[in-house]
């Protein structure tokens, strides 16, 4: 709740009411690490007063940041343990008008992983990502690295899997970067390609813990192939994700999509700037851009660099490669 107190001249006082000490806490950060925040964006004085935290500044301005402090109290009072990065995120929310959004972001909880770690979406591009998959049978998701567009698939089909609403998960990469140096490697064809599909393994463990992830492996609940793998099959009642689609081929993604059999789910992902194709051979993640837009089903979700959710630097070294690619383009 805010209240407003009369202030000299152009400026407001509006003051955010916390019940306790703790949420008090919460809201101001670690070493008042969120107030820092605030101080950055806004042009505002914020201070505890008491109990409750006093906000002072321009009209509009005041109202911003006393508005993200009541969202924020809000998601404290739902259990949410902030952190430095929600709080930015949140600020981006209200700084763009948005702040309806930021209940639904912040509470849209999808799994809770065996160490307790709760996944949620952390941007609104990954909050329309996950709700394509909940509502469409084969999802694109297209972006740079770090914005959780292989984490987020993953999540969905574990969660689809121990809800037995699919009876298996498939998951597959092509592997380009083995090129035809594959043959040259050591051990069978398994081992060979493991490298490439490392990452998949990885999140697998992460997401089942060590014990269930082994028992679906040995039950082949759970597939991990190279793309050539799907050649010539149907995929009925699972869940496939294709990673890294970006170094499919026009040939190699039409047969992926087209195994799709019945009560199943695929979700695709790549980043249309990291394509390791040969020379002359057109990304079929491009292509499938134009050629399936629009049919009921089937939905394309783009994320950009403000969804990574990685750390923040990385967010400006891809905006910095982008501005550079743009102005190599000219």
């Amino acid at each position: 709740m805010t209240e407003r107190q009369p202030t000299a001249g152009q400026e407001e006082k509006l003051v955010v009411a916390v019940k306790n000490n703790e949420e008090l806490q919460n809201l101001l950060g670690r070493f008042d690490q969120h107030v820092t925040l605030l101080d950055s964006y806004f042009n505002v004085r914020v201070r505890p007063e008491g109990k409750n935290v006093v906000v002072e500044g321009s009209k509009k301005e005041a109202g911003q940041a006393a508005l993200l402090l009541n969202e924020l109290l809000w998601l404290i009072r739902q259990g949410w343990t902030l952190a430095v990065s929600d709080v930015e995120y949140a600020i981006q929310l209200i700084l763009n008008g948005q702040a309806d959004k930021l209940r639904s972001l912040f509470t849209d909880m999808v799994f809770v992983t065996p160490r307790g770690k709760k996944i949620k979406p952390k941007t609104i591009a990954q909050k329309a990502y996950l709700d394509a998959i909940r509502n469409n049978d084969i999802v694109f998701c297209i972006g740079p690295a770090g914005t959780g567009k292989t984490y987020i698939a993953m999540t969905m089909a574990v969660k689809a899997l121990k809800e037995r609403s699919v009876q298996r998960l498939i998951l597959t990469r092509p592997a380009v970067e083995a090129g035809e140096n594959l043959g040259f490697l050591p051990g069978d064809l398994q081992e060979k390609v493991d490298p490439y599909l490392r990452p998949l393994y990885d999140a697998l463990y992460d997401l089942l813990g060590a014990d269930v992830y082994r028992g679906y492996m040995e039950k082949g609940m759970i597939e991990i192939a190279p793309l050539a793998y799907m050649r010539g099959r149907t995929l009925d009642d699972s869940f496939i994700i294709l990673d890294e689609a970006q170094n499919t081929t026009s040939e190699q993604m039409k047969m992926f999509i087209t195994r799709l059999g019945f009560n199943s789910k695929a979700v695709i992902t790549g980043d249309i700037t990291q394509v390791d194709l040969p020379r002359g051979r057109y990304s079929g993640l491009n292509e499938v851009q134009k050629i399936l837009k629009g049919i009921a089903g089937i939905e394309f979700v783009y994320m950009t660099e403000k969804d990574v959710v990685r750390h923040p630097l990385v967010q400006k070294i891809i905006r910095a490669y982008a501005e550079y690619e743009d102005k190599r383009g000219d």
